[in-house]
């Protein structure tokens, strides 16, 4: 019996296998294009839905950009002017995922940065644009405008929203 067995299994493989591939359809670059754009229009309005549960959650009266960063400030400070490109502002802040996940914080010493000249994500350099010395502010950054596709291949996954509670310490 066992032998019947085998004498089936080896037939089956020797029939199962073919030395002629199948022909994969071939996409134009047009349509590769086009389907990747496709994909990309998806996850960003998925991303920006699961923003609006979160912000709902939240309770949050946020103010969005046309980039789709959203903010609300929570303290005002009591300084003058909003930061501006090649700005030196000095902040602490705490990163987390929409989930809660902890990910990054300054745990009370400042970090500065330069705005439009740091490697800090674009979307935090937009906000601060929108902050003044002494403001607290929730800060909602879309994956595009934080770490995109690759995440920062430590704490932050792919495709990441990242929330930032930050405060602006000093505008220079």
């Amino acid at each position: 019996m066992k032998c019947y067995f085998y004498i089936l299994i080896v037939t089956g493989l020797f029939l199962g296998c073919s030395d002629d591939p199948k022909p994969q359809p071939q996409l134009s670059m047009a349509e590769m294009q086009e389907a990747l754009l496709d994909a990309n229009i998806a996850a960003s309005k998925l991303e920006s839905e699961q923003i609006d549960a979160y912000v709902k959650e939240k309770g949050l009266n946020v103010i969005r950009t046309g980039t789709g960063l959203r903010y609300v400030i929570n303290k005002k400070g009591d300084g003058e002017v909003a930061p501006q490109e090649n700005t030196k502002v000095a902040i602490n802040y705490s990163i987390t995922l929409l989930d809660g996940t902890a990910c990054y914080a300054t745990e009370g010493k400042p970090e500065e940065l330069t705005i439009g000249k740091s490697y800090a994500e674009s979307g935090l350099q937009e906000a601060l644009t929108y902050l003044k010395e002494g403001d607290k502010a929730i800060v909602i950054i879309p994956s595009h405008l934080a770490h995109g596709l690759a995440g920062d291949l430590k704490k932050i996954p792919i495709r990441a929203t990242v929330v930032y509670d930050v405060e602006v310490v000093s505008v220079k």
